[in-house]
């Protein structure tokens, strides 16, 4: 139970806040390396980036202790997260959603959005890429479709990585009987998320 505990909070560290200050981090640079003096709402940008950290060390605290549920649905979570990406002007995120997404069971929500703050957090370290495509698919009749789509560099997505992220991506979505394929090239990535939904009526 120790060792289990210590992993979710590493991997709260790393999804999350390390999401979030690699954005404040970018802005600051992006500053930095246009010599530009930055205006008072740029820094209250920066300060509101900054305070949502806070924040989300916060909720780790409320998740160590068990209250591991989202403040808001994940559809509002992950946009106000694109919406702070797209806040330093140099990432266009789009987000659709075709038909409606239903109510699930909220832990396996929670997993979900963590799954794609993961696969964020990689688009933003390693990817170049000016565009974040973000598309639900709620029509399938057996599944959830989510696909995250970059136009960055890529990689080789058959040369196993060293790094926590896609580890993090693939145990996760295997714990809620949910499926996750990466594929690379030099023209971008896509993250395809399938989620039966037949899980969600097992966990009610």
């Amino acid at each position: 139970m120790k060792d289990q505990t210590l992993t979710e909070i590493s991997r709260e560290l790393h999804d999350n806040i390390g999401q979030i200050l690699s954005v404040a981090i970018m802005q600051v640079n992006m500053y930095i390396q246009n010599q530009k003096a930055m205006t008072k709402e740029e820094l209250d940008d920066l300060k509101n980036i900054l305070g949502k950290s806070l924040d989300e060390i916060r909720t780790l605290s409320r998740i160590i202790n068990k209250d591991n549920l989202l403040e808001s649905n994940f559809l509002e979570a992950i946009q106000l997260d694109l919406d702070r990406i797209r806040k330093l002007k140099r990432i266009d995120c789009n987000f659709s959603i075709n038909g409606d997404f239903p109510e699930i069971n909220v832990e396996h929500e929670l997993i979900i959005y963590r799954i794609f703050q993961e696969a964020i957090l990689n688009i933003l370290k390693h990817s170049h890429s000016e565009i974040i495509d973000f598309q639900i698919d709620c029509l399938d009749h057996d599944n959830i479709k989510i696909k995250l789509i970059d136009h960055g560099i890529g990689f080789n997505s058959k040369k196993k990585s060293s790094g926590s992220g896609l580890n993090n991506i693939h145990v996760r979505a295997k714990l809620i009987g949910a499926s996750v394929s990466v594929t690379s090239d030099s023209s971008g990535t896509v993250v395809l998320f399938t989620y039966p939904k037949r899980m969600n009526h097992e966990n009610e």
